[in-house]
C-alpha cells in the first residue's frame, strides 16, 4: 500500500462553536449518496423515541434531486487519506471539525424532537486509525440506542480497515450500513485514491454478508460509485454493480455524479456534474435488479448508455422483432420488457385479465404508462397506434421528438 500523506496544518473550528462545527460536518457529508430508508421493522419500546419502519422515515429532496431526509453528517472531516476527488483530503486547507459521540447523540435527539429529522446518517473521515474512528461512531449509536432509547432509523458508514468485531457491532446496532467502493477498477483507485485497494474497500461488505448469512437478521449493505471522475465506461460501472449483486455483497449500488471540488491534474475538467448520465445509470441498474436484464442486453452497441433515450426504450428499439407484445396473452417476463410497463403494472395486468377484458382505459387504470407503451403493445390483436412508414422509421431511429403529435395520437379504428 502507498505511504500515507502526513496531516498538514489543521484549521480547527473551536469546540465551543457547535453550530459552525455542525455546519462544516454537514457540508462535508453532502457528497455521499448512499443513504436510504431501511424498509425494516424494530420493536419500539413504549418509552422510546422513533420508529424504524419505512413509513416512519420522511424523505425530502434538495434542488439537485438528492435525498436529504436524514440528519446527514460526518463525525469528523479530519482524514488521513489523500483522495484527489475528495473535499476532505488530508492535503486540503479546509476548516476541520469533530463531534464527540455524546454531541452526535444529543443533536440527533434534539432535532428529532423538533421534527426536523426522522433518522441519522453518520459517516466520518478516517481519524487516526480505522478502528478508532469506527469505535467512536459506534459509541454515538450506543448512546442513542441505550441511553436515549432512540429506535428511529440509523445508517452507519463502515470504515475500511476496521476490525471484524467493530463492523459486526455496527451492523447489529444500525438499520443500514454501507461502505463506499467509489471506483470499479484497481486502475482508477490507484489513479485517484492511491492509499486504497479494491480488496480493502470490499472487505467490510464481505464481513456484512457473512454476518447476514450467519444471523439472517438484516439486509446486506449498500455502496456508492462515482460517475465521471475516471474514464470508466457505463458498461464497466454496471458490470461491476452486477458482480456485487450476484455475489450478494450489496443490496443496492448508488451512483454519484462527480462534482469538481479540487484542482488536480489527475481529475477531469468538467463544466458541470454528469447528472443525466447518473440518471441513466440508475435506470439501467433498476433493469438489472428488477427486470431480468443483463449488462450484455444493455450494451449491445458500445460502452455507454444513450443519453437521449432511457435504457429500456433503447433496448426495445434495437429489437423490433420482439414487438408488439399482446398484453392479453404475453407472460410476465415479456410484459415487463415493454417500455411503460413495470413489475407492479405487469402483475396487475396478469391479475386483471383473469377476470375481464383489457382495454386502453383499463391499462391506464392499472398504471401502464401508455405514452410510452402504446408503440410496443397490441390489445386483442389491435395496435394502439398506427404508424406510417416514415413514422416507423423515425421511431426505430429514436427520433420521437420530431413527432410530438405521435406521442398523443391514439389508435383510430378504420370503422369496421
Amino acid at each position: 500500500m502507498a505511504e500515507r500523506h502526513s496531516q498538514g496544518p489543521l484549521i480547527l473550528v473551536p469546540k465551543n462553536d457547535l453550530l459552525t462545527r455542525l455546519s462544516v460536518l454537514a457540508m462535508s457529508a453532502r457528497y455521499d449518496n448512499s443513504c436510504s430508508s431501511s424498509g425494516g421493522r424494530r420493536e419500539t419500546h413504549p418509552y422510546g423515541l422513533g420508529n424504524s419502519h419505512l413509513s416512519g422515515i420522511c424523505h425530502t429532496f434538495s434542488a439537485d434531486g438528492r435525498c436529504v431526509s436524514l440528519l446527514k453528517i460526518l463525525m469528523t472531516n479530519v482524514c488521513t487519506n489523500d483522495c484527489t476527488y475528495c473535499l476532505n483530503r488530508v492535503s486540503n486547507d479546509v476548516p476541520r471539525a469533530m463531534l464527540t459521540p455524546e454531541e452526535i447523540a444529543t443533536i440527533t435527539v434534539e432535532f428529532y424532537r423538533r421534527n426536523y429529522i426522522e433518522g441519522l446518517f453518520l459517516s466520518s473521515g478516517v481519524y487516526c486509525h480505522p478502528d478508532v474512528t469506527m469505535e467512536l461512531m459506534i459509541r454515538a449509536v450506543k448512546i442513542l440506542r441505550h441511553e436515549y432509547r432512540f429506535h428511529g432509523y440509523i445508517h452507519l458508514k463502515l470504515i475500511p480497515g476496521a476490525s471484524r468485531e467493530l463492523i459486526e457491532e455496527a451492523f447489529l446496532l444500525a438499520d443500514r450500513v454501507s461502505a463506499n467502493i467509489e471506483f470499479p477498477t484497481e486502475t482508477s483507485l490507484r489513479r485517484l485514491s492511491p492509499q486504497k485497494t479494491l480488496s480493502e474497500l470490499q472487505r467490510p461488505l464481505q464481513i456484512v454478508r457473512e454476518i447476514y448469512q450467519e444471523r439472517n437478521r438484516k439486509a446486506p449493505a449498500s455502496t456508492q460509485v462515482i460517475v465521471g471522475a475516471t474514464p470508466d465506461s457505463d458498461k464497466t460501472l454496471l458490470s461491476f454493480s452486477e458482480t456485487l449483486y450476484r455475489k450478494r455483497l450489496v443490496r443496492r449500488v448508488y451512483y454519484s455524479a462527480y462534482i469538481p471540488v479540487n484542482r488536480d491534474e489527475t481529475l477531469p475538467a468538467l463544466s458541470e456534474p454528469p447528472l443525466l448520465r447518473e440518471h441513466r445509470l440508475y435506470q439501467a441498474d433498476w433493469l438489472l435488479r428488477f427486470y431480468g436484464f443483463t449488462t450484455e442486453d444493455l450494451f449491445e452497441e458500445g460502452e455507454y448508455l444513450p443519453l437521449d433515450t432511457d435504457p429500456k426504450t433503447a433496448w426495445a428499439l434495437r429489437h423490433p422483432e420482439l414487438f408488439p407484445v399482446e398484453v392479453t396473452t404475453a407472460p410476465y417476463e415479456e410484459l415487463i420488457r415493454v417500455p411503460g410497463i413495470g413489475p407492479i403494472s405487469g402483475k396487475r395486468i396478469l391479475q386483471a385479465r383473469r377476470y375481464g377484458t383489457l382495454s386502453e382505459e383499463v391499462l391506464k387504470k392499472l398504471g401502464v404508462v401508455l405514452k410510452r407503451a402504446r408503440y410496443f403493445i397490441t390489445v386483442q390483436g389491435k395496435p394502439l397506434v398506427i404508424l406510417s412508414s416514415s413514422q416507423r422509421k423515425a421511431l426505430e431511429t429514436r427520433q420521437l421528438s420530431l413527432f410530438p403529435e405521435l406521442l398523443e395520437k391514439p389508435y383510430v379504428s378504420s370503422g369496421l
